[in-house]
């Protein structure tokens, strides 16, 4: 049940003259790090304080304090990027960040180790360039997600377009972003008195809400996972209508059973022109009944698995001041990672480049981040960011296909067809050393892990499985492990729970394998399954379904190592 006393971080917005705290003054202030009160205000901005986790206790045995740095994040709706944006992004991270870019699972550009001193010039910098990290982070609607695929199809342009005005629509109206970052002479000296967010309040909302606009037929920006999910009814060249999902959300508490992944529920189907207003009436609702007490019972999620969908419903609907129609069926049947080269349907084609765990970035001979600015540069390609941490190169000719290939060659950037299937499959969430939450390894552990793996399904005579594998460093599932076939989730410095059960759709959730398993052991707790899985398994079932079809309780109760499974709840 919601109490009446508010978490301290309602106080913190009510007090911060909508977003503008005293950040202009801790900016000149010499200091290293900004104050905890700021911080909140911060993540309004794009920005999350953080330290440097590698070197934490050896600074704390020297006497030292945190070596304080930031996570900036850019939104960047459907994941669309001119060349000349991502460019300015990509020298950006020399000039203020360590030297990469990590894209994000919901299509932004996130960078790392930026200190406080270089926040004005990047964000300055980003805002010249039409790109913005306000409202990336923080408790209002965050970065709108959208099928990335260039095809030449009317509708799919028509769906970006919607995607790209929701993000505008929900952006808050607060002028404090330019002021302090962008005028920053103005910064100071701005009042907040006659700022008004007409939808949101001098509050915002409880927590962050995560929207999405999935094209029929491909799931593959995860749309059950979003508070508000959006699949258009198509009509034939056009689009009828949209069926908003709601409800969804990857995040839990290992430390308190109430707190769960969900997937969303089909609500209703709405005519373009209904959009927006019942979207508004759905951030309404939980604006004004979200969990303003208990943080990690504030998202969208809880609020109607505490009501019901019916009551959530009721409510939207006395806000709209009609009924609502009730949801058409929506067909979701694959989640392609759009690799590979593909015709666009306008006589130019687009590459999708795989980019291990989303980090762009010069490793050795394997020089991703080089080789993309080079063809980005020499053919002025556009770009875009998937929900799965790749990337696609767009508006090829494709008389020149062979050149980019030669270039991104040259580069060590490999093709998508010489991925391993499970591995063309997983991705991870940046974790340690940077994430503040992060309890263990993730995105540094990923390759290590899918090695061990790979190896073990060449032994058992699986070396052509294409399960996901999604690893976390928390339970706050940024990788949606919780959807995945193998789902590894951290549980403590250098132990992961077990997830198997989901499937490449993204339209089931899976469910305790094995708990609290250390790193070493991972791949040896899956083993018995992996091999149940070649004896037993139906022509042509993949292998989510089939932990699936057996039931994971039943497998932990058959396969399972005893020592893993003293706390895993018996759920099915």
């Amino acid at each position: 049940m919601v109490n009446d006393v508010l978490s301290k971080v309602e106080a913190t917005k009510a007090d911060s003259a909508y977003l503008r705290g005293t950040v202009a003054e801790e900016l000149n202030d010499g200091s290293d790090a900004f104050s905890a009160d700021n911080t909140v205000v911060l993540k309004f901005h794009g920005i999350y304080q953080q330290d440097d986790r590698d070197v934490r206790a050896a600074r704390a045995r020297q006497g030292l304090g945190q070596d304080h740095i930031c996570m900036v994040r850019v939104s960047i709706p459907g994941g669309v990027a001119t060349a000349e944006q991502y460019l300015a992004m990509d020298r950006l991270a020399d000039e203020v960040g360590n030297g990469t870019l990590r894209i994000t699972t919901r299509q932004g550009i996130q960078y790392h180790f930026v200190r406080k001193g270089d926040l004005r010039p990047l964000l300055a910098t980003l805002n010249s360039h039409l790109l913005t990290t306000f409202g990336a982070c923080g408790d209002v609607v965050r970065n709108t997600m959208c099928c990335p695929a260039p095809l030449a199809d009317r509708r799919r342009a028509e769906v970006q377009q919607w995607a790209a005005e929701v993000a505008r629509r929900f952006r808050p109206r607060t002028q404090a972003y330019w002021q302090l970052w962008v005028d920053g002479e103005r910064a100071v000296s701005a009042m907040a008195t006659d700022e008004h967010e007409p939808l949101y309040g001098a509050t915002y909302l409880p927590r962050k809400l995560k929207m999405g606009f999935a094209f029929p037929g491909d799931n593959c920006v995860d749309v059950y996972t979003n508070d508000i999910g959006i699949v258009p009814v198509l009509d034939g060249d056009g689009i009828a209508a949209f069926t908003l999902l709601v409800g969804g959300g990857m995040g839990k508490n290992h430390n308190k059973p109430e707190t769960f992944p969900r997937l969303a529920d089909p609500l209703t189907t709405v005519e373009p022109g209904e959009l927006m207003e019942v979207l508004d009436a759905i951030v309404a609702t939980q604006r004004d009944h979200g969990d303003r007490s208990d943080r990690d019972h504030a998202r969208m999620k809880y609020l109607i698995h505490d009501w019901g969908l019916d009551r959530f419903s009721a409510e939207v609907q006395v806000r709209l001041g009609r009924r609502l129609a009730p949801p058409e069926p929506v067909g979701l049947d694959a989640a392609a990672d759009h690799l590979g080269w593909h015709d666009q349907g306008d006589g130019r084609h687009f590459l999708g480049v795989k980019v291990e765990n989303g980090r762009i970035a010069d490793r050795g001979n394997e020089r991703v981040r080089s080789g993309v600015r080079a063809v980005v540069e020499r053919f002025g390609l556009g770009v875009r960011f998937t929900p799965r941490e790749d990337l696609l190169l767009t508006d090829v000719d494709p008389a020149l296909r062979g050149e980019v290939d030669s270039v991104l060659a040259d580069h060590g950037v490999v093709a998508a067809e010489r991925w391993v299937a499970v591995r063309r499959n997983s991705f991870a969430c940046p974790a340690l050393p940077t994430c503040g939450l992060a309890l263990t390894e993730s995105e540094r552990a990923l390759p290590g892990v899918l090695d061990e793996l790979i190896a073990e399904l060449a032994a058992l005579g699986l070396g052509d499985l294409d399960a996901h594998v999604r690893m976390t460093g928390c339970p706050n599932g940024c990788a949606r492990p919780y959807t995945a076939e193998i789902g590894l989730v951290g549980r403590g410095k250098r132990n992961y729970d077990i997830h198997l059960g989901g499937e490449p759709v993204g339209i089931r959730l899976n469910a305790v394998f094995a708990e609290n398993v250390p790193r070493t052991e991972l791949v040896n707790v899956v083993r018995p399954v992996l091999a149940h899985y070649r004896d037993y398994r139906l022509d042509g079932e993949g292998f989510g379904d089939f932990c699936h079809r057996l039931g994971v309780a039943s497998l932990r109760a058959e396969l399972g190592n005893e020592t893993w499974n003293r706390a895993a709840r018996a759920t099915t």
